[in-house]
């Protein structure tokens, strides 16, 4: 569990396209084996410290002629921002995926600074 010890406390959120390789038959939706998809969210405002980051898939478009491997994580969290990762294997086949992604944390505040 992350303690929040500050009284200013941020919540930033979106919802992305993390990629539609239908359209151009790119490698989710052609290839095979180990695959991976990032993408790169910069908050709206600096957080304090790392916030915690939750990820949702808000829209799937997968063929159903395979199994659905599906691994969704946030990567190289930092105060500024942090990298949605999708991975996918073996014969998944996936078309699009839409992200959906909230942060929470510590914001500063004039009481804290620095020496």
């Amino acid at each position: 569990m992350k303690r929040l010890d500050s009284h200013a406390i941020g919540v930033d959120h979106g919802d992305l396209i993390l990629f539609s390789d239908f359209e151009d038959d790119g490698e989710m939706w052609k290839g095979e084996g180990p695959r991976a998809a990032r993408r790169t969210v910069t908050f709206s405002e600096r957080f304090a410290d790392m916030p915690v980051i939750s990820l949702q898939m808000s829209m799937v478009d997968m063929s159903n002629d395979a199994y659905i491997r599906a691994d969704l994580q946030p990567d190289g969290i930092t105060e500024t921002g942090f990298d949605i990762v999708f991975k996918t294997w073996g014969d998944s086949r996936i078309a699009r995926i839409r992200v959906a992604w909230q942060a929470i944390g510590s914001l500063p505040s004039d009481d804290s600074w620095e020496l």
